[in-house]
């Protein structure tokens, strides 16, 4: 019963958002208000529809009903509930139920707001959204359906559908297959959400920009409408990848956090155009350039966020994070193909009204630092890009796919990731409109001078790495300019209206929350470089097979084996668990219990390390493997990995920076000028 609710519910929802599409498409060509605001109260409506589709698979889950396919495959008795419920997107059609529900909610997000002011966006904003969420939806009642059940056909075979087959009984496992061990991470638990709360998020801005297209308005008002949208896009889908590097660092076993996995720069593209679309958007608003600029990167980002879906779930692609092979790919890419057209189509056709308003006053000027900003990210995109499709090229052209390792991206990445490192250091010098390179030198010598220090001090400690002291240099100067900026504008406000520099800092920060919010995740991303700097460039590793007693070194520190141990959980697995006792320069400082647990229903291993953290490094132990217990020989795998924990601290910075940019300012908005041509809506 509850199962054939949840899958009614889907089919309405999708009927639904058809309708949706449709009906706001009519009443705009026909000038019938009355069908756009059905198309609204349709777009309000998928929502709790796509909920209750959402709940009944969670109660299936959550209830062991085996019978459901589902079910079967992503959940066992084992489990405890809370794991049962982040099964929803543990499989392939629960992640796309969840993917809808996120779509639908915050189209309907969208649709409570005022229109107003933008009723003439209202139709065509109802449209992408309602048919972006029914193609989803369609994937998941046509080819993914998560309330399919399992029956025995006559002749003894399991068969697998809808409704019952002719002559088929319901076959009902006693026990099901479990969640696949990797995902039991909790980083793994929080880490599909919000990637697609940021993959989700972009179709807003998107959907608003095709409405912008559509209508012809070339005013920056679909941007204004959409910047906290788009900033909060681009913090969830930070934090997905974040999170993803912290679920790769604690479960994959190889003491690294980023491997340049396909599937892993899937959900980066979207990040570097939606990144380079947070820069670019500010020039637009404050000097009215780069329109058909930023109509291009929002259209490859929504682009993207579909395609790295397909990567994801079409199982084209050989990686940990991807699902099975499924034959949902063929729709997917039929749909990033028809979409890129249309908004294509759309673009050619409104270029000469998106024409910029104003022309580079100067080279160093802060929106031609933006637009070399720009270049730089569409450099890193087109690498990343070639390496996830070369091997497809290959394989389709020779039979064979030829695999891009991670030298290949990282040769390739450097140079135009130190562009842009040294672009984030001098753009907050500049100003807007005319600017002279004195001017800039002026502003920037004092922190240029000052940021040699730190690389001649490091040298004079002993480093040598050519690399590291380049990256401790440009590390310097970003964080010295940062905080001059910070510096300059609380000392200016304190002269200004004789108040205390901590309530001078406070009042300049929150009333010019995105200028200032943007320095502090400046900051976030220079810390998470020094965790970079120091687990690429600094990671040491050996490995060894040790008797119990037996030690290995490596550093400064030592690791002792002192016993192992297996035994069964009550979750269902078996546990081998080793003590190892840990030394830093001949002092104890404590145990750790490297472990491989095997989960009897998936009949699959996972490897958990033992991590010995402090703020200036992690010692990293793996059990690679073991004789038959009482034997007592184990091999083991260690790493010392600095720095590695102001990754995860530049993380939290970077997300308070993000919140810092996004809250609502107290003034409201300035109206900005109507559009040169508008779209005139006759009552019905």
């Amino acid at each position: 019963m509850i199962a054939s609710v949840g899958y009614l519910s889907l089919v309405l929802a999708f009927l639904v958002a058809l309708y949706g599409a449709s009906a706001a498409a009519y009443g705009e060509r026909h000038g019938r208000l009355r069908y756009i605001e059905s198309a609204r109260h349709a777009m309000l409506l998928t929502w709790p529809l796509v909920t209750i589709s959402a709940l009944a698979i969670i109660w299936l889950l959550i209830s062991g009903q085996y019978q459901i396919r589902y079910v079967a495959s992503v959940t066992s008795n084992s489990m405890p509930a809370y794991l049962k419920v982040t099964a929803l997107w543990g499989g392939q059609a629960g992640s796309l139920v969840f993917w809808s529900w996120l779509m639908a909610a915050f189209a309907s997000a969208v649709g409570l707001r005022k229109w107003q002011r933008d009723r003439e966006l209202l139709p065509w904003v109802i449209v992408v959204t309602m048919v972006t969420l029914a193609f989803f939806l369609g994937l998941v009642i046509l080819v993914e359906n998560p309330f399919t059940r399992l029956w025995l056909t006559p002749d003894g075979q399991q068969a697998i559908a809808l409704f019952q087959p002719r002559g088929a009984t319901p076959l009902i496992p006693s026990d099901g297959q479990g969640l696949n061990p990797l995902l039991r991470h909790p980083g793994m638990i929080i880490h599909p959400p919000t990637l697609y709360l940021g993959f989700v998020s972009f179709v807003v801005p998107y959907a608003f920009a095709i409405a912008a297209l559509v209508t012809e308005r070339t005013d920056d008002r679909w941007i204004r409408i959409t910047r906290r949208w788009t900033l909060i896009a681009w913090l969830f889908l930070s934090l997905g990848l974040i999170l993803g590097g912290r679920w790769a660092y604690d479960v994959l076993g190889w003491g690294g956090y980023w491997g340049w996995d396909p599937v892993e720069i899937a959900a980066l593209l979207p990040w570097i155009t939606g990144t380079a679309f947070l820069h670019s958007v500010m020039v637009q608003e404050r000097k009215g350039m780069l329109k058909r600029w930023n109509m291009i990167l929002i259209i490859l980002t929504y682009a993207l966020v579909i395609f790295g879906t397909f990567l994801t779930r079409s199982g084209i692609l050989s990686s940990v994070h991807a699902f099975a092979q499924s034959a949902i790919g063929p729709l997917f890419f039929a749909f990033i193909g028809v979409t890129f057209v249309v908004s294509l189509s759309l673009l050619i056709k409104r270029w000469d009204d998106l024409k910029a308003e104003n022309q580079l006053g100067s080279m160093v000027s802060r929106e031609a630092l933006f637009l070399y900003n720009n270049l730089f990210f569409m450099g890193i995109l087109v690498v990343c890009f070639w390496g996830v499709i070369f091997p497809l090229i290959s394989e389709l052209f020779t039979g064979q796919k030829v695999t891009v390792g991670p030298p290949f991206y990282e040769r390739a990445n450097s140079p135009l990731g130190f562009g842009l490192l040294l672009l984030m250091a001098i753009a907050p010098l500049s100003v807007f409109g005319r600017t002279s390179w004195k001017l800039l030198g002026k502003a920037l010598w004092k922190p240029l001078a000052l940021s040699f220090l730190v690389p001649v001090f490091s040298a004079l400690r002993g480093t040598t790495n050519l690399g590291a002291l380049i990256g401790y240099w440009v590390i310097s100067l970003i964080t010295l300019v940062t905080l001059y900026e910070f510096w300059r504008g609380a000392l200016a406000r304190r002269q200004r209206h004789q108040e205390s520099f901590p309530v001078a800092l406070w009042k300049l920060t929150s009333r010019n929350r995105r200028r200032y919010g943007g320095y502090v995740i400046h900051l976030g991303v220079v810390l998470m470089l020094l965790g970079v700097i120091g687990i690429e460039l600094f990671q040491a590793e050996t490995q060894g097979a040790l008797a119990q007693g037996e030690q290995l070194t490596l550093d400064r520190y030592t690791m002792i084996y002192e016993s192992l141990t297996q035994f069964d959980t009550q979750d269902g697995r078996n546990v081998t668990r080793a003590v190892v006792s840990v030394y830093r320069d001949g002092e104890f400082v404590g145990e750790l219990y490297p472990r491989q647990d095997f989960y009897y229903a998936s009949q699959q291993p996972m490897t958990i390390p033992g991590i010995r953290s402090t703020l200036e490094n992690d010692f990293y132990v793996l059990l690679v493997g073991w004789e038959p217990i009482g034997l007592g020989g184990a091999t083991f795998k260690i790493y010392h990995n600095p720095l590695v924990n102001f990754l995860w601290i530049g993380g939290l910075i970077l997300t308070l920076g993000t919140i810092i940019a996004a809250w609502p300012d107290r003034e409201p908005e300035p109206i900005t000028k109507l559009a040169k041509k508008q779209t005139v809506i006759a009552r019905p």
